[in-house]
């Protein structure tokens, strides 16, 4: 594998993605809207096929495929408008950003309109996940620029997986987060009760971590929560972004989210106490009242 490829965002997870594409081999503009972090990246992998412009729009020339992983709808669409048209025809937009349905399908009809394809590809697997190139990846597009975009993305990826047209990517991710904030908040209600009835949580998680109750959250954020340690992992301020294109979705697609809604709110508190960078884990403060 040896392609020109721009990569747009070096946050928290773009920036170990962009890198695991470098060090296989292929040649990689990267830009950032803050140039520290950029000089930062350029700087880990200057041994590599790297280089990094200050504007978007010229670190997409002359690339065959551009990836993109930024916070929010606004960021995606504002770079996404200027980058687009500027891009070769034949070329490809693959979206790592966690963004609402909508706007997928009308960046995929904006890309198509310039003979580029498009791919909305929300990924899970948190920070980790990036760093260690073992990110889930939920990927909305046609055939052809799956086909061709997947190769490339098994560089950071454990999977990558084709679950419909253009926007069913992000449907996809909603379906995640829901799930995820449920766990959580279960998850944390656990915890509270066992440290209320004094039971040694190494213990109970041994116990029951093999069994009905275990997920990835229960393996990775009991000790954690436990100890009351939150500074690290997927923010809740990101969490409530997510949860809120969820929400939005459901009061289109008429599906009823009632626990989700609740959990949205439970974070909302979580914010008010400050919390708004600790992670999501960190919604067992609400019921220790710690902050």
């Amino acid at each position: 594998m040896n392609i020109k490829i721009a990569f747009l965002g070096l946050g928290v997870m773009g920036y170990p993605m962009a890198g695991h594409l470098a060090r296989a081999g292929n040649d990689v503009c990267a830009y950032n809207r803050t140039t520290e972090k950029a000089q930062k990246w350029f700087d880990e992998y200057k041994e590599e096929k790297i280089t990094f412009q200050p504007h978007a729009i010229d670190a997409v020339k002359g690339a065959k495929i551009v990836f993109a992983c930024l916070g929010d709808d606004p960021d995606v669409r504002d770079i996404a408008l200027d980058v687009i048209p500027a891009m070769e025809k034949g070329s490809i937009f693959v979206d790592h950003t966690t963004a609402s349905p909508q706007l997928a399908r009308e960046l995929s009809e904006l890309a198509k309109s310039h003979d580029i394809g498009f791919v909305d590809a929300p990924v899970s697997g948190g920070e980790a996940g990036a760093v260690n190139g073992k990110l889930s990846i939920m990927c909305g597009a046609s055939d052809e620029d799956f086909a061709a975009a997947q190769p490339i993305m098994a560089c950071y990826a454990l999977r990558s997986v084709h679950v419909g047209p253009c926007g069913h990517g992000q449907l996809c991710k909603a379906v995640n987060q829901i799930c995820i904030a449920g766990v959580l908040q279960g998850l944390s209600e656990g915890v509270h009760f066992a440290q209320q009835a004094g039971i040694d949580i190494d213990k109970m998680l041994e116990a029951i971590s093999g069994g009905a109750a275990q997920s990835w959250q229960m393996e990775n954020r009991t000790r954690t929560m436990a100890k009351d340690e939150f500074e690290f992992g997927f923010a809740v301020d990101w969490m409530r972004k997510d949860l809120r294109i969820a929400l939005s979705e459901a009061r289109d697609n008429g599906a009823r989210l009632p626990l989700t809604a609740l959990v949205d709110q439970h974070y909302a508190d979580v914010q008010s106490m400050g919390g708004g960078r600790w992670d999501t884990s960190s919604l067992l403060r609400r019921l220790t009242k710690k902050n």
